[in-house]
This record gives C-alpha cells, sequence and structure tokens, in this order.
C-alpha cells in the first residue's frame, strides 16, 4: 500500500512576528508614533508594573507603578522648569486611573504645596495647603475646595477655626483678630458673619486695635422691676 506524505504545515510568518509585538515583561525604550517614550514593564502589549516615562511635546516625565496602561500605584511626576531647564516634582505620591488618588504632595506655581488626601484628581479628605502668600489653610477638603471643618491661618497672624462649604466661611466658627485684639464668634454663611459675639482681648498689646472698646451691654430697670422680680423668684426657690 503507497504511503503518502503531506508536507508539514509551517506557521504563517506574521504570526511570530505579532507574537514579539505583543510586548510583555521588561523591554528597553519603547517610542510611540507621536515621539513619547516608555522603558519599563508591559503586560499583554500594556505598560504594567514599573516604569518610566517621557512624554515628547511637555518634556514631562512620570516615575513609578503602572497597572493596564495607566498610572496606578506610586509615582512622581515632574516637568522641566522654563528657565533653567531642570526637572523639578510636581506631584509625589499614589496615583489611581491615571489621576491623584490617595495621599499626595503637589508643588503649584509661586511656592503654594499642598500635603493631603486626593481622590479622582482631585483634593478631597484632609489636607494642608501653603499659600503663596504665606497663608495657609488646614482641614477637609471636597472636589478641590475647602468643605467641613478647618483652620485657616492669614499672614498678619489672624486665623479663623469652623466650618467651611464650598471654599468659603460656613456655619459655627470663631474669627481671631490678633490686629485688633477682638474675637468674633458666631454664625457664618459664604465668608459673611451672620450673627454672634465680638469680645476684646488684649487690646493694650493688639499692634492695631479700634479707637474705642467694645461698650458692656447692661440691662436697662430703672424702675426695679426685674430686680424686684428675680429676688421674688429667689426666695420662692429657697422654701
Amino acid at each position: 500500500m503507497p504511503i503518502v506524505k503531506y508536507p508539514r504545515a509551517t506557521e504563517p510568518l506574521w504570526h511570530e512576528w505579532d507574537r514579539k509585538a505583543q510586548k510583555c515583561g521588561l523591554r528597553h525604550t519603547v517610542y510611540a508614533v507621536n515621539g513619547d517614550q516608555y522603558t519599563g514593564e508591559w503586560l499583554d502589549n500594556l505598560k504594567h508594573g514599573k516604569g518610566f516615562q517621557v512624554w515628547k511635546r511637555t518634556r514631562a516625565i512620570y516615575s513609578g507603578d503602572w497597572k493596564f496602561g495607566k498610572r496606578d500605584g506610586y509615582g512622581t511626576y515632574s516637568i522641566p522648569d522654563p528657565v533653567t531647564k531642570e526637572y523639578k516634582k510636581v506631584y509625589i505620591g499614589w496615583w489611581k486611573n491615571n489621576k491623584q488618588w490617595g495621599y499626595g504632595e503637589m508643588c503649584y506655581p509661586g511656592n503654594e504645596r499642598y500635603a493631603g488626601e486626593w481622590s479622582d484628581g482631585l483634593r478631597s479628605g484632609w489636607g494642608r495647603l501653603q499659600g503663596r502668600d504665606g497663608s495657609s489653610y488646614e482641614g477637609q477638603w471636597l472636589q478641590d475646595r475647602p468643605h467641613g471643618q478647618g483652620t485657616l491661618q492669614l499672614p498678619n497672624g489672624n486665623w479663623y477655626e469652623g466650618g467651611w462649604k464650598d471654599g468659603k466661611k460656613h456655619g459655627p466658627g470663631k474669627f481671631c483678630y490678633l490686629d485688633k485684639g477682638q474675637l468674633l464668634e458666631g454664625l457664618w454663611e459664604a465668608d459673611t458673619p451672620k450673627c454672634g459675639i465680638l469680645i476684646d482681648f488684649g487690646r493694650d498689646e493688639a499692634p492695631a486695635p479700634p479707637q474705642y472698646p467694645i461698650p458692656k451691654i447692661e440691662l436697662a430697670d430703672p424702675d426695679g422691676v426685674l430686680a424686684e422680680a428675680w429676688a421674688v423668684f429667689d426666695d420662692s426657690q429657697k422654701k
């Protein structure tokens, strides 16, 4: 009986090329079409693990963790200084889905700094902002604005402690005017005090006290009616 031999089936070359193109594991620098470059680990053709990214247009760099093609985990984002061309760190902290998420520290132009919690790329949770003018806020945040309870310290030493809403003083709080030697304690709405008690303290040491002290409030009772009524009430309580 004759034996027929069939030629061994060979795999098309493009199969091998495709496997090589699907990046997995640690690779040397890979350049994108737009000139961006990435050096680090891959999984199923996506950046995954530890890696270093450089964006051609902005020259910004990211060094840290990646997950399925996005910044996820702990990492540092830096940009070059427009004058010195030296790189300065803009954000150091945790990421999720390509956005700041968790605890991190951000440096803004003008030497303004924030250290605290983030959610979906926005300041949310507890954090402290050091302003470029020397002021500082420490407390709760929601969607990039002070919201909840917090303390604002101004450059001249005055401070506010109390409630906040949408970045403005709101709810019960107290404002200390150290420059005037006065303390206002009351209710606030949209940065405006609506009602409260203003008292003097340390007028003699204040650098710019008001011309006149706050007068004491005394209950007028020229006929002594209230005094007599109080005496009657006091006697009834003793029996």
